[in-house]
């Protein structure tokens, strides 16, 4: 029965934030900065998932030949950078991934 108390207590919670966008809406106005920030959030929120990704192999950073994901992330940074098309970047860094694996 406790779970139930946390589902419901988070429930609250996520709805409560998101309508607190919704109720401030044209009464409330950030500061410059904080608007001026928020374009690179998602650029951050994402770094944040995929380095440790990239970069650990058994809770250590290798960035060695031994770590096959960190040279297809590069590949696919590479191509992203190069095409900006997202579905060759992906594309590319499953067929890097899959070559490294194989040659490993």
């Amino acid at each position: 029965m406790n779970l139930w108390w946390i589902f419901v207590a988070s429930g609250l919670l996520t709805f409560a934030i998101r309508l607190s966008f919704i109720a401030l809406s044209g009464r409330y106005r950030p500061p410059s900065w904080f608007v001026v920030m928020l374009p690179f959030v998602p650029i951050t929120a994402l770094t944040a998932l995929i380095v440790p990704e990239l970069l650990l192999v058994a809770g250590q950073i290798s960035i060695g030949f031994d770590n096959p994901r960190f040279w297809a992330g590069l590949v696919a940074i590479g191509v992203a950078a190069w095409k900006r098309n997202v579905l060759l970047t992906i594309g590319c860094g499953f067929a890097a991934l899959w070559v490294m694996q194989v040659l490993r």
